[in-house]
């Protein structure tokens, strides 16, 4: 299975709610998408400080970018996982 798929999987878990799944297959990468999930579930989990350290990694993620819209984030890194699963 490839990075992508892993943090694919990752982000249909946290789309599920089993944030702790998604968090453990995401602190196994440190490639800007996998910095990107772990940034948006430490949002989900309320750890602004953490997140934001996380945003920082993403090369130019910021935690504002999508506000509260965690679902939107998801679908949007989702998508980016998709289409580099598809090269």
């Amino acid at each position: 299975m490839s990075n992508a798929s892993h943090l694919l999987q990752a982000v249909t878990l946290a789309q599920a709610g089993d944030w702790d799944a998604a968090h453990n297959i995401a602190q196994d990468y440190s490639d800007t998408m996998a910095n990107w999930i772990h940034a948006v579930l430490h949002k989900i989990e309320g750890d602004t400080w953490n997140s934001e350290y996380w945003y920082a990694r993403t090369g130019g993620h910021q935690y504002d970018d999508y506000g509260a819209d965690v679902a939107g984030e998801l679908a949007a890194i989702q998508q980016q996982l998709i289409a580099a699963n598809a090269r």
